[in-house]
């Protein structure tokens, strides 16, 4: 069986989707769109796709396909997200799912009336390392979990000029910042790990509001948040402090501790090591290499790697007419909707917001 697909984007898309579906086995790649015609042909001359669109709706409107794989500004996720499931395809939507949670449960409530495979752009649920967290806590090799130490320090955003004008990952009114784009993330992997968040208490700013574009020294202003902290406390008793900036002038880089009454895990993606100690021993390296890393035009890092696994599933699921296993679905997707909602509210109001 043939898997026809189209893809909406054409950055995160072309670096991860494209390659990962290029090396799954019958998957025809028919149609890409972007915002950009000339961006759209680009990547489809690129990848050897025959139709590319400057608008989505076109496209949607012109092929018949099994599957839509949707990386555009998160302003749009909802609208494309459901026309897609309207036309008959299932869908891979980029994190973070929405703008807010009541637009997260309508793409869940109409994919699963439709009887479609949906999911979440949280690709780590698939690198080999932390899915090497979730069996060690599952089978308490460091015991119950206390407290968990997530960091993602970069300084990607901290010169003024950085971002060029009108950049969308700054506005607030296009769905950008720090919570969606890596805030996301750590609230999927805490949910992976541990199971559900009982409450938040966080706060959000926009650190550098006035910026200049670095090519016409037009200056503009920021709204979206690029720097987050918030505590999550975790029905399973378990404390998980995040904090996440863009702004600083010397990066860190994404840091895991895990610190259980028996243990502790470490790891970073500076090296990608995954260290484990038990109490009274040393730590141990048990770092897993992912084999997806070797297969041919697949970008280098975690997030590219990891996505070949993610589509791989996702195809393997459309195929056999049934649910994905590990994938974080819109379900899940509503749930860190939910926790996202919550930071805000909490930055806002300044208190600790029950999740329900």
């Amino acid at each position: 069986m043939t898997i026809k697909a189209a893809v909406i984007g054409a950055s995160f898309a072309r670096a991860a989707y494209l390659p990962a579906l290029k090396v799954i086995d019958d998957v025809e790649i028919v149609a890409i769109a972007s915002a950009h015609q000339a961006n759209a042909q680009k990547v489809a001359d690129e990848f050897g796709i025959p139709h590319a669109y400057g608008d989505w709706e076109t496209m949607l409107n012109a092929h018949s396909v099994d599957f839509v794989g949707i990386a555009t500004p998160t302003i749009y996720h909802a609208p494309m997200t459901l026309a897609a499931l309207e036309r008959g395809a299932h869908v891979l939507c980029e994190k973070p799912t929405a703008m807010n949670a009541q637009e997260a449960e309508a793409m869940l409530t109409r994919a699963e009336a439709l009887g479609r495979v949906h999911a979440i752009g949280h690709e780590l649920r698939f690198n080999p390392n932390r899915r090497k967290i979730r069996q060690l806590i599952a089978d308490g090799y460091i015991g119950q979990v206390r407290h968990i130490n997530m960091v993602n320090i970069s300084a990607a955003w901290g010169d003024p000029a950085t971002r060029p004008a009108g950049d969308w990952w700054s506005l607030e009114a296009m769905g950008g910042g720090r919570l969606g784009a890596n805030g996301s993330h750590q609230i999927d992997l805490l949910r992976y790990w541990l199971g559900e968040i009982g409450a938040i208490d966080g706060q959000i700013a926009t650190m550098v509001p006035n910026r200049v574009d670095k090519t016409t020294g037009e200056p503009w202003t920021a709204t979206a948040d690029d720097q987050v902290s918030f505590t999550a406390d975790m029905q399973s008793g378990a404390l998980a402090s995040v904090f996440l900036s863009g702004v600083a002038r010397h990066g860190i880089g994404n840091q895991v501790q895990i610190f259980g009454s028996e243990g502790t895990i470490k790891l970073a993606d500076a090296d990608e090591k995954l260290l484990v100690a038990r109490v009274g021993e040393d730590f141990v390296d048990m770092s897993e290499s992912d084999p997806n890393a070797a297969l041919p035009g697949i970008g280098k890092g975690i997030w590219n790697v990891s996505v070949v696994a993610m589509m791989q599933e996702l195809i393997g699921a459309i195929r056999d007419q049934r649910a994905p296993q590990t994938a974080a679905t819109f379900a899940d997707g509503l749930r860190t909707q939910i926790a996202m909602d919550a930071v805000r509210l909490s930055s806002r109001e300044r208190r600790w917001v029950q999740l329900t």
